[in-house]
């Protein structure tokens, strides 16, 4: 499998945006941004449609229209009732132009449907470049800006209290989430590019609470996941992106399933714990007396 040039790209290139995607993802969903996330894939579809039309490499028409869209939401909507109408309006009209640009492209539908859906084993050797270097950029950004973004991520009102400018750091979020996205895309697709970006995280938070062990447990999630996909893509000649998307999902629900039963059986220990500690209270109540 390994010998072929296209499967060593595949796994060369869904290796390093697993490791970003699970690095990121967890600061997604501890800012809620899941859904602007889901957004910015359709606005990345607009930006590979706006590419292709051009003839260029789909990645820079997916980077300008999500750093764009980014921008906009994080500059004109602060508040979260704002920022869901905002990216609501800026989902309308970015995905009237994809559409645009579908309609006037020559392209045929099966190079749209990579687009769509992702084809990770057409990644040549340049792509493999660029989105290591658009990655590196991420993580070391995210690296670099940690400690605020954490603190902004999990505690916001103690970092307004600090003096922390969050409208500041949830645009420069917004704008390191973007060019995620867009290196994202072409190993998933734009339609389910918040695949990799949040649901290896959500299944990460069921196992701890602590930051730095969330993170590596998003990344492994995010790297099983995409190995498996593209070795049983390989094998069995379908889709990879469907393959990621189900096995990602099951580790999620498997981890859901953990947590409920741990927690029930929480609530199951400490009503017998009351139970114990009432009764031993009591015998001591009726000695004494």
């Amino acid at each position: 499998m390994l010998n072929y040039d296209f499967m060593q790209n595949a796994f060369i290139a869904g290796t390093i945006v697993s490791i970003m995607a699970g690095y990121i993802g967890v600061f997604v969903m501890a800012r809620n941004m899941s859904f602007i996330s889901h957004t910015l894939s359709h606005v990345g579809f607009a930006g590979a449609a706006f590419a292709v039309f051009l003839g260029i490499n789909p990645i820079y028409g997916l980077l300008i229209f999500t750093i764009t869209m980014s921008y906009l939401v994080g500059h004109l909507s602060v508040k979260a009732f704002r920022r869901e109408a905002t990216v609501s309006v800026m989902l309308g009209i970015f995905l009237g132009l994809g559409l645009l640009f579908l309609s006037l492209t020559p392209k045929s539908t099966s190079y749209v449907n990579s687009i769509l859906f992702g084809s990770v084993v057409s990644i040549t050797r340049d792509d493999v470049k660029l989105i290591f270097i658009l990655a590196l950029t991420v993580i070391i950004l995210l690296s670099i800006f940690y400690r605020k973004i954490k603190f902004d991520s999990f505690d916001s009102i103690g970092a307004k209290a600090l003096g922390l400018n969050s409208k500041l750091i949830s645009i420069f979020f917004l704008v390191l989430l973007s060019v995620a996205t867009s290196i994202t895309v072409p190993v998933v697709g734009a339609l389910l590019m918040f695949v990799l970006l949040t649901v290896p995280a959500s299944a990460a938070r069921y196992l701890t609470n602590k930051v730095g062990y969330m993170i590596a447990i998003s990344i492994s999630f995010a790297l099983i996941g995409t190995w498996a996909g593209i070795a049983l893509s390989y094998y069995t000649s379908l889709p990879t992106t469907f393959f990621i998307a189900s096995i990602e999902g099951l580790f999620y629900f498997y981890q859901f399933r953990i947590f409920l039963i741990l927690r029930n059986k929480k609530t199951i220990l400490n009503k017998v714990f009351k139970i114990v500690f009432f009764n031993l209270l009591f015998t001591e109540f009726l000695i004494l007396s």
